[in-house]
């Protein structure tokens, strides 16, 4: 049975390699992240934090070919939890990638990484849908090999995969060499996903149920639960962070990370106000 949360979706894919027995995510110390099917490829100092990924030994070569550009997807509508969204997805070397639509303009490829906590678009990519960056903007931690840095956190205003649509999506923008971005859990955890990594489809099935005593707001516990742990668990993070940024009198670090609480405090409260309208039993709410 899969469990369904805001920040992990935990299923079992295996990401696909023709070629090499595995694949390797590693961050290097400016905070950029890597993927390499080669262990020589990764500097040494790198080497005991890469993050390893079995693939699956019986699928074919898909060889090295460009992306081809697929049909643009017909307009999104919701989907039903039976039938869902069958979404084609294209092999890159190990890699899964989806086609997205992103604030209904910007087409791109994303590498579907169920892995990820949050979506994560390039700086280019924010520049082009009008994104802006100052001291406003949330920042939260992500961890490197020599330290931990902190990326601004934005909120698309939808994300297109299919005909699957999803609206207020946060992301994070940081570059990530080869590859445009990763389409992550602050999507995908709005749906039931199904990954048939042998014929290279992802099936999206809405979670939103008719409402009931069991289903309020049309949302089963587990959906729930993750929300408000996905939001403590943040919380509980970067006041940790503010401690230790006021410890070392790092003022800019300080006024990042507080902007963050602010924005976690202020999505809590307004997830609270949701789950208070549904009638969310209080401890499903912990």
């Amino acid at each position: 049975m899969v469990r369904f949360a805001t920040s992990f979706i935990i299923i079992c894919i295996a990401l696909v390699s023709p070629c090499y027995g595995q694949m390797y995510k590693w961050v290097d110390e400016k905070g950029t992240l890597h993927f390499t099917d080669d262990l020589s490829n990764i500097p040494e100092r790198y080497r005991p934090d890469a993050e390893t990924r079995k693939a699956p030994k019986e699928i074919s070569s898909p060889g090295t070919k460009k992306v081809p550009t697929p049909p643009s997807p017909l307009p999104g509508s919701r989907t039903s939890e039976t039938q869902g969204f069958e979404v084609d997805l294209l092999r890159r070397h190990e890699l899964l990638l989806a086609e997205v639509i992103l604030n209904g303009r910007v087409k791109q490829y994303f590498i579907v990484d169920t892995g990820a906590s949050f979506t994560l678009i390039d700086w280019n990519t924010a520049r082009e849908l009008g994104i802006t960056v100052d001291e406003n903007t949330p920042f939260i931690r992500a961890a490197s090999v020599s330290d931990v840095i902190l990326t601004p956190l934005v909120t698309l205003s939808s994300v297109r995969v299919g005909n699957a649509e999803a609206e207020n999506v946060e992301a994070l923008i940081h570059n990530m060499p080869s590859y445009q971005g990763l389409l992550g859990n602050s999507f995908l955890n709005k749906f039931k996903v199904v990954i048939d990594s042998t014929n290279a489809k992802m099936t999206l099935l809405s979670l939103v149920g008719t409402p009931s005593p069991d289903r309020p707001g049309g949302y089963g516990r587990d959906y729930w639960s993750g929300q408000f742990r996905f939001y403590y668990r943040n919380l509980e993070e970067l006041k940790k962070l503010k401690e230790k940024y006021e410890g070392q009198g790092s003022r800019s670090e300080l006024n990042r990370v507080n902007n963050a609480i602010r924005y976690f405090e202020n999505q809590l409260s307004e997830l609270e106000r949701k789950a208070s309208s549904a009638g969310v039993p209080r401890e499903w709410r912990e």
